[in-house]
């Protein structure tokens, strides 16, 4: 059986208490019991291996049995999301927390047919990271991915420029994914268009900021599948699968 993941920010000590709603879930949804192992972590690579002690009734006492910390990946791949329509957002931050990938940046296209503004920004960006922070302990990621603010085409243009290596998803693009020739490390970023796709004019910004376009395969995916498609060309590639 697969040891269950919860989140800490104290990993100290011989003893612990998971407490708060991370222990809620531990003791009375998942019913962990004495004697049963627990990871337990802070996201950022820190681990503390655990057995129950005692299962109180919202809360476990847990005795350390070890720790050790995972590096973060190298190269780091951060996907651009442009905003799909619905709930097929939480479900691309889903699969792509699954798959490995370590920043995940919302962008308002010109062609998203979603658009966060006022009030609706803070409660999108909660359900995108409520929903990274779960994918990622089912997934028993020690790193939890990064869930960014919300960029314009200009702030996509400056995570361009700023990456080892740029690519945009495109269904004209002559130059295949799995090709491309990746860097040893630093930012892989991939932008994902909506559902409408790159316009003409943010593909040429994106030209200029020194991104490649590539083609993902045969057929059109949807945005909330390509991005996670990607990553697992590009994971597989750079040996971090």
């Amino acid at each position: 059986m697969t040891v269950p993941v919860f989140l800490s920010e104290e990993l100290d000590g011989p003893e612990l208490l998971l407490a708060g709603p991370e222990g809620r879930h531990a003791a009375a949804v998942r019913r962990l019991r004495a004697g049963e192992r627990v990871d337990l972590t802070d996201g950022a690579g820190r681990v503390a291996e655990c057995v129950v002690r005692e299962a109180l009734k919202d809360a476990l006492r847990l005795d350390v049995t070890g720790r050790h910390e995972v590096p973060a990946p190298d190269p780091r791949l951060v996907v651009v999301q442009g905003l799909p329509k619905g709930d097929r957002g939480e479900l691309a931050v889903e699969m792509m927390t699954e798959a490995g990938v370590d920043v995940i940046v919302p962008w308002a296209a010109s062609r998203s047919v979603t658009q966060w503004k006022g009030d609706k920004v803070a409660k999108a960006l909660h359900k995108w990271r409520s929903t990274a922070r779960e994918a990622g302990k089912q997934a028993r990621r020690f790193h939890l991915p990064e869930v960014a603010e919300p960029v314009s085409t200009a702030g996509v243009e400056a995570l361009l420029s700023g990456a080892a290596l740029g690519l945009v998803l495109h269904e004209e693009a002559e130059e295949p994914l799995s090709r491309v020739a990746l860097p040893p490390g630093g930012d892989v970023v991939v932008v994902v268009g909506p559902e409408g796709g790159v316009s003409e004019e943010e593909l040429e910004r994106f030209r200029g900021a020194g991104a490649v376009p590539v083609l993902l395969g045969p057929t059109v995916l949807r945005t909330s599948t390509a991005g996670v498609a990607a990553a697992a060309v590009l994971l597989s590639r750079t040996g971090r699968w």
